[in-house]
């Protein structure tokens, strides 16, 4: 066969180019580039389309980098659609963005990133105690995000760009003072009130709803009765820790490691040093930093002739408002904890030497370095469980990668069952009965991920039962489900839920009892205003005194020239209140600090609605479509 093939080649090609070309005519270059590029797009900008996989993608970014600052954040407040939106928006933002600044020929020069990178404060963590940049973990940071460091950089300066898009408006934010005062005096106004209450609690005993009522109730209500869909489930999750588990460490390399790493797993050498600082700001004028450094040559020639009086001149003169009550102690330090000429000075010292003047950023600084505390060396032995613990680690994210792979293989390859993929990788087969499309409260893990819930419900898992795609439900973590059993939306027989019937029908039927009760006080009131009774007392938006949010909405919105004004406000199922909105109350005149404050205030929030009318400027401008539709914020479950 092979031969036959060897010896026609030429001819199978022809054949070959006969087949491909009519297809290009009948289907076109355009019909073949749309097959391959059938990723669904969720928005376009300037007519370039954001996929749904960019969008993927920028979640898990987001996701996360949230999870990294919030270790205990809900997972379900991350994966809910409100949260995905959000990153579609913030996408779509970045999108607009960087045309604005393309069209606009907005840079940024070598220089300004030097000065950027110079300012984070992670990367200044990787600089090492000779001020160099440990370029290793620079690396390891980088792809911690996902970039080279050349990479990095690229964003770095991409956002730098962007920045600059809206900073003209941002930072010519303006609102005279005038205007200011109005709006701030508007806002913190206050009225006097009385109000009569009608609390729907107060009717529950009044209310007593007959057997036929109650079955009334529930035939005209049946979705509030009725059991939501839910699956039961078989599903697999790989990640670093099942890894962990599998795995086994050589005792050599344990050994190697700890006579590799022996210092560093010992600890730091920490230095205790007590100090005198002439504070002197690094852009303060020349004359300033003279006469500051003259004090603390006096200090220091003084200090010389009698060392045993430093604390008591630290208490005296030292302009460091933390350490000088403690006659400049600052207690032990490792190295990186204090600013670089600090830290050289005091590591160069010896126990009980006192320096010559060390100029930092802050002034000129006189050290006495009162302890050494030098590390212990420990054995291996004692370091043995956490030399163990960071081999497996290293070795388990190394390995994750391909153990992924076979992962996702499986599932899909072997679509009608589990077993596979658990026996290759040895995981466990989990159960969970009664999973809904909304997860209870408490739920967490892969059960609260939106999209693996949504790859549940999908109907390939529904009517078929094949497993749903490898999903990644967090960091280093997939997870795979397969649908077991399914159960649809049903209502639920009366006698089941008659209790639950009962209790709707009596909170209804109170809340209506106190709504007429209400209507009626308030038509007394308005009729005869001599008849209004309860203590004033006086609210505001920063004073609601426990007021419902519409009820104090409605007082401050009640019609300032036709005061005094009764009006009542339905709470629904809490009931009603009634409302006589007596009188306006004068503010107080707010001292000069919090008034200059609160105009500053003012001005940001007026910047901030410019920026945003420019920002929706520009999305016209470009041609902004979402495709996706906008979720409705609803409660979590």
């Amino acid at each position: 066969m092979f031969d036959l093939v060897r010896k026609h080649t030429k001819v199978l090609m022809f054949l070959m180019f006969l087949l491909i070309i009519p297809a290009f005519v009948l289907v076109g270059v355009d019909g073949y580039n749309q097959f391959s590029n059938s990723d669904p797009k969720v928005a376009s900008v300037a007519g370039r389309d954001i996929t749904q996989a960019e969008w993927d993608f920028a979640h898990r970014n987001e996701v996360d980098r949230l999870r990294a600052q919030m270790p205990n954040i809900d997972a379900s407040v991350l994966e809910s659609a409100v949260a995905r939106y959000a990153t579609l928006e913030r996408l779509v933002r970045q999108r607009v963005l960087a045309e604005a600044a393309d069209k606009l020929r907005l840079a940024t020069t070598d220089a300004r990133l030097a000065q950027e990178l110079q300012r984070n404060p992670t990367i200044a963590a990787l600089r090492g105690p000779d001020g160099k940049l440990d370029m290793e973990r620079y690396r390891q940071l980088a792809a911690s995000q996902g970039f080279t460091p050349e990479g990095f950089e690229m964003r770095v300066r991409r956002d730098l760009s962007l920045r600059q898009v809206e900073a003209g408006v941002l930072a010519t934010g303006f609102v005279p003072e005038a205007v200011a005062d109005v709006a701030l005096g508007a806002f913190f106004e206050k009225r006097e009130v009385q109000l009569a209450r009608f609390p729907a609690s107060d009717y529950l005993s009044k209310v007593s709803p007959t057997d036929a009522e109650i079955e009334a109730y529930y035939q005209a209500n049946p979705k509030q009765f009725q059991a939501a869909e839910s699956v039961a489930i078989e599903y697999v999750v790989l990640d670093l820790d099942t890894i962990k588990k599998s795995m086994t460490v050589n005792e050599q390399d344990l050994k190697s490691y700890y006579d590799q790493n022996v210092e560093r797993l010992s600890g730091k050498e920490e230095r205790r040093a007590s100090h005198i600082l002439i504070a002197a700001a690094k852009d303060a004028p020349a004359a300033e930093r003279d006469k500051a450094k003259a004090r603390a040559q006096e200090l220091l020639a003084e200090i010389r002739k009698n060392p045993a009086q430093f604390a008591d001149l630290a208490k005296k003169h030292s302009q460091d408002p933390g350490s000088a009550e403690a006659g400049g102690d600052l207690d032990f330090f490792a190295r990186g904890a204090m600013v670089k000429p600090f830290e050289d000075a005091a590591f160069a010292m010896k126990k009980g030497e006192i320096s010559d003047l060390v100029e930092s950023d802050f002034g000129y600084h006189i050290i006495q370095l009162t302890d050494v505390k030098s590390p212990k060396q420990r054995s291996f032995e004692e370091l043995r469980a956490g030399i163990e613990a960071d081999l497996k680690a290293q070795q388990a994210q190394r390995r994750f990668s391909e153990a992924a792979e076979s992962f996702t293989n499986t599932v899909y390859e072997q679509s009608d069952s589990l077993k596979p993929v658990a026996d290759k990788l040895k995981l466990e087969i989990r159960t969970a009965s009664e999973v809904h499309r909304q997860p209870a409260d408490g739920v967490q893990g892969p059960l609260a991920h939106a999209k693996f819930i949504e790859a549940l419900f999908a109907d390939e898992a529904v009517k078929r039962k094949r497993n749903t795609e490898a999903i990644e439900t967090g960091p280093n973590q997939l997870v795979s489900g397969r649908v077991v059993s399914y159960s649809p939306a049903r209502t639920l027989p009366l006698a089941e839920v008659r209790a639950s019937v009962r209790e709707k029908l009596v909170a209804t039927r109170a809340a209506e009892l106190a709504r007429k009760d209400g209507e009626t006080r308030l038509a007394t009131w308005k009729s005869n205003p001599a008849q209004v009774t309860g203590t004033a007392i006086v609210v505001a938006r920063d004073a609601a005194q426990d007021l419902a949010p519409k009820v104090l909405d409605a007082a401050l919105r009640a019609d300032p020239t036709a005061l005094p004004v009764q009006v009542g406000v339905d709470l629904g199922a809490d009931g009603y209140t009634v409302l006589n909105v007596k009188r306006i109350v004068s503010r107080a005149a707010p001292d000069d600090a919090a008034a200059r404050q609160a105009r500053t205030q003012v001005a940001q929030l007026a910047a901030s609605a410019e920026n945003q009318a420019y920002y929706e400027m520009l999305k016209e401008r470009y041609k902004v479509r979402i495709s996706v539709p906008r979720p409705t914020a609803t409660p979590l479950q």
